[in-house]
């Protein structure tokens, strides 16, 4: 046996014991079934508030504990969960994810809670946003969300160029458009980045809050969670208080956040501002135990 075949044969084994682990978990309360050829639904019935999350086989295989992180996340606050899990960069583009969410709609699924989110990041965020119109008054959390795939909307975003041969222009297709019968809408994107601030200002409905979270590029979701905003961030989104004002609040945990803070610092360091760059070195070094930046102001400053 190849080495190939013993590695197509641990993904099959690990991705075995992972539906065994989700059906078993739903085995009294929700259900765990295939959505068409590419996409799976995990619902967990627990009380009267839900979040939809949308996730990646190979990101949960690779969590530490070997599940959706809304489950646990969601789990802890008493919340049923509805994840859909895609089997690769799906973007959730697929008759059958069509018809799943049609039928949910049909079967007035969403009626049964008192409170509804809508959550989704890098690829899962367009789909949260294009997908929430099926829960009228349901709030929506998307980080880095494009609004469209479709090649001729957004030519000016080279940067996903296979998820172009999708169809964006059917069903579920423009994500701002889809936001019309949502609650609160919060977006956040990094501004500072040409494509994140031209898909940002798609999403320009009153009922829209744009955020940004400058310098962490399509890692939103990634920084959030490691500075521990992100479940004060989901909280507040699920009842409809998320402001500008709440996550400025949030956001200022990354004065220690040490990727936020090496990214800064390229940035002076790039643009050759000096001096500004020596002022973020004395600030970081003078609040945290920070040998990197302790090393680049001693070189900026010539000490020893």
């Amino acid at each position: 046996m190849t080495e190939l075949e013993i590695s197509e044969n641990r993904q099959q084994d690990a991705r075995a014991r992972l539906f065994q682990r989700l059906e078993d978990l739903t085995a009294e309360e929700g259900h765990f079934e295939p959505v068409g050829a590419r996409h799976w639904a995990l619902f967990e019935d627990i009380g009267t508030t839900l979040i939809v999350s949308f996730d990646q086989i190979d990101t949960i295989l690779a969590a530490e504990n070997g599940m959706p992180w809304c489950h646990s996340f969601a789990r802890a606050r008493g919340w049923s969960h509805l994840c859909l899990i895609a089997d690769g960069e799906t973007q959730y583009r697929d008759d059958a994810v069509y018809r799943h969410f049609d039928r949910l709609v049909d079967d007035a699924f969403f009626e049964d809670f008192d409170r509804v989110l809508f959550y989704g990041y890098g690829h899962g965020a367009h789909a949260a946003c294009a997908y929430a119109v099926t829960a009228p008054g349901a709030q929506v959390l998307a980080l880095n969300p494009r609004a469209t795939f479709a090649g001729r909307e957004v030519a000016w975003d080279r940067r996903n160029l296979a998820a172009r041969r999708m169809d964006f222009t059917s069903r579920y297709g423009y994500a701002p458009d889809m936001l019309e019968g949502a609650g609160k809408v919060v977006v956040i994107h990094d501004l500072t980045l040409r494509e994140e601030a031209m898909h940002s200002a798609l999403f320009r409905a009153p009922w829209v809050t744009r955020l940004s979270a400058p310098l962490m590029g399509e890692r939103i979701e990634w920084a959030l969670r490691h500075m521990g905003a992100l479940p004060h961030l989901i909280e507040a989104a699920m009842e409809g208080r998320l402001t500008p004002a709440l996550f400025a609040r949030e956001w200022r945990k990354r004065r220690s956040f040490s990727p936020y803070l090496k990214a800064l610092l390229e940035r002076a360091e790039t643009s050759r501002r000096r001096a500004h760059a020596i002022a973020i070195c004395r600030s970081v070094t003078r609040r945290l135990k920070a040998p990197h930046f302790a090393r680049r102001l001693a070189k900026l400053t010539g000490e020893k």
